[in-house]
């Protein structure tokens, strides 16, 4: 899809005019990063699909129908009946995609190797970067012990909001 010479992108840019010339998606700092997003986010968007697709099939219809009848609006019933009967579900896609989000290695690994200039550098291959790259494995360790803390205290806050509502 990224290629210079044959990916799609660059060829349906160019066979419509929207681009001039080909263009090096991953080799150019200003488009990099982006490709990087567009490929996890498109990655990352079925697993929640499927989860609140059970977790709606599954809110008991009894309280549904109960809040029909005592004249509840669609948004009512979603927001005060579906929202709360699904929120393990959400908590554990947010708990989930935000520690996978901070763990976000081989993609970049495969395709950049934190190139072009860093510009793809995250967290993970930063840790890994210094570590194996660089040879500073005590470094590289801490790094990688104050991410485990970070991303707990992460977890524990979001388990602590959805506790509140």
């Amino acid at each position: 899809m990224f290629n210079n010479y044959y990916g799609i992108f660059n060829y349906v840019g160019t066979q419509s005019k929207i681009l001039n010339e080909n263009i090096n998606w991953l080799g150019d700092e200003r488009y990099a990063l982006w490709c990087i997003i567009l490929i996890l986010f498109t990655t990352s968007v079925g697993q929640p699909i499927v989860l609140y697709i059970s977790a709606l099939g599954n809110v008991d219809h009894s309280l549904v129908e109960a809040a029909e009848v005592d004249g509840a609006t669609q948004f009512q019933l979603f927001w005060k009946i579906k929202w709360k009967m699904i929120m393990p579900t959400t908590l554990y896609i947010l708990v989930i995609t935000t520690i996978n989000s901070f763990q976000c290695f081989a993609l970049i690994q495969l395709l950049t190797s934190g190139g072009p200039n860093h510009s793809t550098d995250t967290v993970m291959y930063y840790i890994y970067y210094s570590a194996f790259k660089l040879y500073r494995y005590g470094y590289g360790n801490a790094m990688g012990v104050v991410l485990a803390i970070f991303i707990a205290v992460l977890s524990a806050v979001q388990f602590m909001l959805a506790k509140e509502k």
